[in-house]
């Protein structure tokens, strides 16, 4: 009989929770085929194979949710990169011994946690891109960078405070600088402890970035509201666009799981 911490480790294993999740989904559209029956809805999966792709001449041809997902792609990208600089110094504020920079970080933190996401899109969008003169696409980055930075500089934080203090003095005993000490001591510690989170605050980016269709950015969402409106075929996109999301995040999961792995290991 195999002993308990590895029959636990089976039972938590990033595969296993896959499996039961899809079980979740399929038990899901199933309800809903059941209900769409019920009311006599035609499915016409047949016609949704044309807004993902098409082959001319031996030549592949995105189509519209394709190109809807790249501008997600491009926007969720930017986005996570930011949030995380946002989230690092506000974190770093937080710690430090200026009050100037703590006030700072705790407004910019109680602001952006304590409203909606989509009123700050709005805000930014038809209040200061106007002013400042920047674009949809920019107003939508900058709207999900501050948001999910709020967010990432409490598990940036939090990472940090979790380093023993021993670290610190070891740090400073050797003639190391506050640059120094985070870089190649207290950081690459933290890092390891805070992945998991960080990871699901990424996942969270890529679905909250459906929200830039609001202010007519043709992302994957978008696209498909576009689709719907010519097409009627509203279970069908939306349900395909749900699959892109859930493959994305999926992906995006198995990656980190396996750079966690390794970071464990070395």
């Amino acid at each position: 009989m195999a002993p308990r911490h590895l029959r636990i480790s089976k039972l938590n294993s990033p595969l296993l929770a896959i499996v039961k999740y899809f079980m979740v989904i399929i038990a899901i559209i199933w309800l809903m085929l059941s209900v769409t029956e019920s009311l006599g809805y035609h499915w016409q999966w047949y016609r949704v194979p044309r807004y993902l792709f098409s082959i001319a001449n031996g030549e592949f041809i995105p189509g519209p949710l394709i190109w809807g997902l790249m501008v997600t792609f491009h926007i969720s990208a930017i986005s996570l990169l930011l949030a995380f600089v946002f989230g690092l110094v506000s974190a770093l504020f937080r710690l430090s011994n200026s009050f100037l920079a703590r006030a700072l970080a705790r407004g910019y933190l109680e602001t952006i946690r304590n409203t909606p996401l989509l009123v700050q899109l709005f805000f930014i969008y038809f209040v200061l891109s106007p002013v400042l003169g920047f674009s949809a696409f920019t107003a939508a980055v900058l709207a999900l960078s501050l948001f999910e930075g709020a967010y990432a500089s409490e598990i940036f934080r939090a990472g940090i405070v979790s380093i023993h203090r021993g670290q610190w003095e070891a740090a400073l005993s050797i003639g190391l600088n506050p640059y120094q000490t985070y870089r190649f001591i207290i950081l690459p510690q933290a890092l390891q402890r805070i992945l998991p989170p960080l990871t699901s605050q990424a996942v969270s980016l890529i679905k909250d970035s459906a929200l830039v269709s609001t202010i007519a950015i043709y992302d994957l969402a978008m696209q498909g509201q576009v689709i719907i409106s010519e097409t009627y075929l509203v279970f069908e996109i939306w349900f395909t666009i749900a699959a892109i999301y859930l493959l994305i995040t999926i992906s995006l999961s198995f990656i980190v799981a396996n750079l966690e792995k390794r970071l464990k290991l070395e």
